[in-house]
């Protein structure tokens, strides 16, 4: 398998946790996302993966996988054991409810195309991108916070052992931390981080900060 990717992008930190916990390995192939002339913005990686987006995973039959939930159901499937689903449905729609949220409702806010489509759209200057972020980033992990509340039970987001909802919930938390939150604000949110951080699969592929 190979696995299109940036380090400082929370999807491909998701990904490359997820094979860590499953065993398995992708090689690792860079690919720029910041500034106009990104590798991602270019014809030639539209070609691969026509969202201009990273992770994308090849597999080893040729077929490529985009978007890092997709890729990590696919990989659950092909290896089982361990399970990055809950055992009850109830549990694994939570999970999977928890890790759309943070993909779909504040990691699709936040990328660096979203801040280039602001200052080129809108001129919005830095400090204007930055505060749009934490905006979204502040309501989005408050809700989180108050779906993972209601219903925890164990020691990570669903259940006593890590599923998707850690594998999304980890890198946006590391993100948001690097942001100025304090994670403390959302209690359950903080103690799941703390437990995670010693996790190797998790501690080893945190989004690398921004140079």
């Amino acid at each position: 398998m190979k696995l299109y990717q940036n380090e400082i992008s929370s999807a491909t930190s998701r990904v490359r946790i997820a094979l860590v916990l499953k065993g398995l390995t992708a090689e690792a192939l860079p690919v720029t996302i910041l500034g106009e002339e990104a590798e991602s913005r270019q014809a030639e990686y539209r070609k691969i993966n026509p969202q201009g987006l990273v992770p994308a995973l090849l597999t080893d039959s040729g077929v490529l996988i985009t978007q890092s939930l997709a890729i990590i159901e696919y990989l659950d499937e092909i290896k089982p054991e361990p399970p990055l689903l809950p055992q009850t449905a109830e549990g694994r729609a939570l999970a999977r409810s928890i890790a759309l949220a943070i993909a779909a409702e504040i990691h699709a806010l936040l990328p660096p195309r979203i801040g280039l489509h602001l200052k080129t759209t809108f001129n919005a200057d830095a400090d204007a991108v930055a505060a749009w972020s934490r905006h979204w980033v502040d309501e989005g992990m408050a809700a989180v916070e108050t779906m993972i509340a209601g219903r925890r039970q164990g020691a990570f987001a669903v259940g006593d052992r890590p599923s998707i909802a850690d594998i999304f919930l980890f890198p946006q938390a590391i993100s948001a931390r690097r942001m100025g939150f304090d994670l403390a604000r959302w209690p359950n949110i903080a103690g799941i981080v703390a437990k995670l951080e010693g996790v190797r699969a998790f501690q080893e592929n945190a989004p690398a900060p921004r140079r």
